[in-house]
């Protein structure tokens, strides 16, 4: 599994292990981090590569699925690293698709609903072909994705390799790194630090948010359907962005005020609208998210409270 020890990467790895799966999880630890999958170290099952998917390299023995999970994937990474994010959209994608063709391995790829762009479709089903600048802050990661699946689909086609794409909408939970720049890790460590909440904009975009739990049985539904895909993997319940910041103040007991500022460069082009069809993934992966967000975020809350104890 590439991406292994990021935020889905150390929670799918922990799902796996439970299930009595052995799991190698790739990672280069640029935005994973090694603490993410500290407590599976002692797992037999369990091993961590530290290594750029970017450059070769294999893996003995079987493999019976390969899941490419690898990218930096918040609005803070654009502007920072956007030729990483795109070399391992493109060449870091192949290397793993490579590795599922010599292993006979089915292969999923994690892609987003960014490829969906500033949506004129709304909720996006995945026959939605989507409006996406090209060029704009976004695009590294929107075009490194929406490359992806093209390069999946073309290896299916002329190498025979069982394929899935899964497109994911906004996944939230614990282990969200807090200076990530997505809006309710944000939120949460303003929330806790008494910090105003920033909402950029007037505060009227949606999105609909996905706890980490659902997401991973998401995956885990799409890998093991059989189908082709693409699936969207994602909740359904969508709200703007103002609604989140009062309903993490109710959760966090905080007195910090909410304040909206203008969009900042990385967040040109930010889609106003963000919701999933799911009637595709329903039917053939037999999928729906359960975790309301109200309760996501009290687990949210807890974690990171945690972890600010811990340091």
């Amino acid at each position: 599994m590439s991406g292994g020890a990021g935020f889905i990467g150390s929670h799918l790895c922990e799902r796996l292990l439970a299930e009595g799966h052995a799991v190698l999880a790739v990672d280069n630890l640029v935005t994973g981090r090694r603490e993410n999958v500290g407590t599976l170290q002692s797992n037999p099952d369990f091993h961590l590569l530290e290594h750029d998917i970017v450059h070769p390299f294999d893996v003995d023995g079987p493999v019976d699925l390969v899941m490419h999970l690898a990218s930096p994937a918040s609005p803070s990474d654009f502007l920072r690293m956007p030729i990483e994010i795109l070399e391992v959209g493109s060449t870091g994608t192949r290397r793993m698709l490579e590795l599922a063709r010599r292993k006979g391995a089915r292969f999923l790829i994690t892609s987003t609903s960014e490829v969906y762009g500033d949506p004129l479709v709304h909720p996006q089903p995945e026959t939605y072909l989507g409006n996406v600048d090209p060029i704009g802050p976004r695009s590294c990661y929107d075009e490194a994705k929406r490359f992806g699946e093209a390069l999946t689909m073309a290896y299916r086609r002329m190498h025979q390799v069982d394929t899935v794409i899964v497109r994911i909408f906004n996944t939230y939970g614990p282990r969200m790194r807090p200076d990530d720049g997505r809006v309710l890790s944000t939120f949460i460590h303003q929330a806790l630090t008494g910090q105003p909440l920033t909402v950029h904009g007037d505060g009227s975009q949606t999105r609909s948010y996905c706890f980490v739990d659902d997401q991973v049985e998401g995956l885990l539904a799409a890998a093991r359907s059989g189908g082709l895909g693409p699936y969207n993997v994602g909740s359904t319940d969508e709200y703007t962005v103002r609604e989140v910041a009062e309903m993490v103040v109710a959760v966090t007991g905080s007195a910090s005020p909410i304040v909206t500022m203008p969009l900042p460069a990385e967040r040109t082009g930010d889609p106003q609208r963000r919701q999933p069809d799911l009637t595709r993934t329903s039917a053939e992966c037999g999928w729906q998210p359960r975790v309301p967000l109200a309760d996501g975020l009290r687990a949210m809350v807890a974690a990171a409270r945690a972890e600010m104890d811990r340091r």
